[in-house]
């Protein structure tokens, strides 16, 4: 379908304007009624001088470059906001911005009755890998592991950074069940798919548990429970 292409804000001021003058213009050789005098802005078509058309101009130049200053600003501020919200190094939300929108699905699942999961996984032994390899090299690793996460579950899903080598994953409408499965899937997928550095494949075990958001859940007694679920995991393995 092709879209005509539309008149600008000042492409149409400009065009009443210039209409407005050429219809001064050609009054001004006749014998018109004061009734009839046009008047733009307010101000009545006798009035309506050379110097007070330059006024006008610049008031209305003035209105659009406050405009573009408004938009400009409205854009920065959500630049500003989305960076708020991400983790330094990964690509993925920070504890604060996670813990926010973990407060936002535990209100729907009360409201709604809409099912949601929380998954915790949780690097282990992480720091042998600074001391190994470098700091480097376990920037690599968290890099890695959160582009796995994060490439790996659906648009509607949450993945953020909890702590130094600790995540969180938010399942919309998927119970415990659904989310044990996926948090199983994810394990697999990283299992199969060591840090490579400097020639070098980095493997990194990690655990991970799951647990279902019940209505009256806070974003800490969620969290703690997934932190409990992750270590049964660990002890089980």
């Amino acid at each position: 379908m092709k879209i005509e292409k539309t008149d600008t804000a000042r492409d149409v001021r400009r065009k009443g304007l210039s209409a407005y003058t050429r219809r001064a213009e050609a009054a001004r050789g006749r014998d018109v009624p004061p009734a009839a005098a046009v008047s733009v802005m307010g101000i009545p078509e006798d009035e309506f001088t050379p110097s007070v058309r330059e006024a006008v101009m610049a008031l209305m130049g003035e209105a659009d470059a406050l405009r573009r200053d408004l938009v400009e600003t409205k854009k920065r501020l959500g630049e500003a906001e989305k960076a708020a919200d991400r983790d330094q190094l990964l690509p993925l939300l920070n504890r604060r911005a996670f813990v926010r929108e973990l407060m936002r699905q535990i209100s729907f699942v009360g409201r709604y009755g809409t099912p949601s999961t929380l998954i915790y996984f949780d690097l282990d032994s992480f720091k042998s890998v600074n001391d190994s390899f470098g700091h480097a090299a376990g920037d690599a690793v968290l890099v890695h592991f959160a582009d796995i996460l994060q490439e790996n579950v659906r648009d509607t899903d949450v993945v953020g950074r909890l702590g130094g080598d600790e995540f969180g994953i938010l399942l919309a409408h998927a119970a415990l069940e659904q989310g044990e499965m996926k948090a199983g899937k994810l394990a697999v997928l990283l299992e199969d798919s060591p840090t490579t550095w400097n020639g070098n494949d980095i493997v990194t075990r990690f655990s991970y548990g799951a647990f279902e958001l019940k209505p009256g859940d806070t974003a800490d007694s969620a969290l703690a429970r997934a932190d409990a679920a992750m270590y049964e995991h660990k002890r089980g393995r």
